[in-house]
């Protein structure tokens, strides 16, 4: 069950008979639309996931889908949620250092700078559809846990200007999918070239670990 609660960041006014979507990251699909009810919920029989929160037609989230999300807006006018950064303002930096070597990844009509094994010189650039695009350079195919990991180490990074160690993503994933995924064997699954930290942290634009270079 996911339940997904829409009201008033202000008053806290729950925002009744408001049309909610959740479009998942796996296949790109989408469920009908539910209606909120008296107290702002519309709910969803749906199996945790990650995706994305529509409400009246403008997303207002993309994360991990499970259990009951809230979504307070300023107002129903306010921009929608931008992929580009998560909650607060994205830390700028650079990846160069002295001896670079780069390479150009065809991102639709335009090409974007990495270093050669792949990190982004300008973080500032990332799009999901660079992520599509390295992963395919790097072998992957894209899907709905390998999003999940991708949103999480970018919100970690917005949130404390740090990328995630690898022991508390593991802590984290444990709780969100089990044991039985949420463990440094299967993440390394996902992320074959060099694990979450590494592959995981390109995909994600981030800033390379400290002493990569």
């Amino acid at each position: 069950m996911i339940a997904v609660k829409v009201c008033m960041k202000v008053s806290n006014e729950p925002l009744k008979r408001t049309p909610v979507v959740l479009r998942m990251d796996a296949d790109d699909s989408e469920t009908a639309p539910v209606l909120t009810d008296r107290s702002g919920v519309a709910r969803f029989e749906q199996p945790p996931s990650s995706g994305r929160i529509l409400v009246s037609g403008i997303e207002r989230y993309h994360g991990r889908l499970d259990g009951e999300i809230l979504v307070d807006l300023w107002s129903m006018t306010q921009p929608g949620h931008d992929s580009r950064g998560m909650p607060g303002e994205f830390p700028i930096g650079s990846n160069a250092y002295s001896g670079m070597t780069t390479r150009r990844v065809q991102v639709g009509d335009d090409e974007v700078l990495t270093d050669g094994e792949g990190y982004l010189v300008d973080p500032g650039t990332w799009s999901e559809a660079f992520a599509r695009s390295e992963a395919a350079l790097e072998g992957l195919t894209l899907g709905g846990e390998h999003w999940e990991v991708i949103r999480f180490l970018r919100e970690h990074y917005a949130r404390h200007g740090t990328q995630m160690s690898v022991r508390d993503m593991i802590r984290h994933f444990r709780q969100a999918w089990g044991p039985e995924r949420g463990n440094n064997r299967y993440l390394h699954r996902l992320f074959p070239m060099g694990g979450p930290q590494k592959q995981g942290n390109r995909l994600a634009g981030l800033l390379r670990t400290k002493g990569e270079h």
